[in-house]
């Protein structure tokens, strides 16, 4: 099992190795990479989204506890999330000033490793490189509700709702990993991946029949159980098997 982890250090951004509580920094990225002999402690850096994707998609409705009344879809619903929507590790999720019921939605996140088009199973597993934690946040009343729009740019895409992090690890069994969210330190999704609708070679499967996957794009695998209401203050906890902890507060846009 390997971590990546991308941080900044002053203005120098860098991915790393972690061991623990030490950084030892490569030159390059996650898939081309070299050891420069610098080593840094995890306190001494600005963690950073572990990294830099071309795009992001998302599944919705991925797991039944998460339906309700809802059919399960017969095959994954795809979304897309901007760029501009990542926030690092500890940044704030920053609600716009008339976002009135944005949730929460702890997920496990599939980092590409490969180009990838008509991939078989195999291949879509293949090409899966690690995985890390996201929380796919969204404002209800724009995604579904009386203020909804056509398309979900404003309900998942606003600026700072797509937390990323801490790290991608890789060669974890990521379809049999715990993940939990917390608000405020109480419990509010606890569930395994292995309860997937479509698993994560599924997924991947899927999206590369219609859409070229690139190294380093990410893809939101999907949210189980309820969610509810996010406030100014509140601190959001994504924590998966393996992985770590996604810790984000929740701000007021000034």
């Amino acid at each position: 099992m390997t971590k990546f982890i991308r941080y900044r250090v002053n203005s120098h951004a860098a991915y790393g190795l972690l061991d623990g509580e030490v950084i030892t920094e490569l030159e390059g990225d996650l898939f081309s990479h070299t050891p420069t002999g610098v080593r840094r402690r995890l306190g001494e850096v600005h963690v950073l989204a572990p990294c830099t994707p071309a795009k992001i998609l998302a599944v919705g409705r991925n797991y039944k506890s998460h339906l309700g009344t809802r059919p399960t879809p017969s095959r994954p619903e795809i979304f897309y999330k901007p760029i501009s929507s990542l926030q690092d590790p500890d940044g704030p999720i920053v609600l716009p000033p008339d976002a009135v019921n944005a949730h929460f939605e702890g997920e496990l996140v599939l980092v590409v490793g490969r180009r990838l088009r008509h991939a078989s199973r195999e291949q879509a597993e293949a090409a899966i490189f690690g995985v890390t934690c996201g929380n796919d946040v969204s404002e209800r009343d724009w995604q579904s509700g009386p203020d909804k729009d056509i398309q979900w740019w404003r309900a998942k895409g606003s600026d700072t709702f797509s937390p990323l992090g801490p790290v991608i690890v890789t060669g974890l069994d990521y379809g049999n990993l715990r993940l939990t969210s917390r608000v405020n330190g109480e419990v509010a999704q606890d569930q395994s991946t292995a309860d997937l609708i479509f698993d994560c070679p599924t997924v991947v499967g899927f999206v590369s029949r219609y859409v070229t996957l690139e190294p380093g794009d990410v893809i939101y695998t999907g949210t189980p159980g309820s969610t509810r209401k996010m406030n100014p203050g509140d601190i959001i906890e994504v924590e998966i098997e393996g992985i770590g902890v996604l810790r984000n507060p929740v701000a007021a846009e000034a």
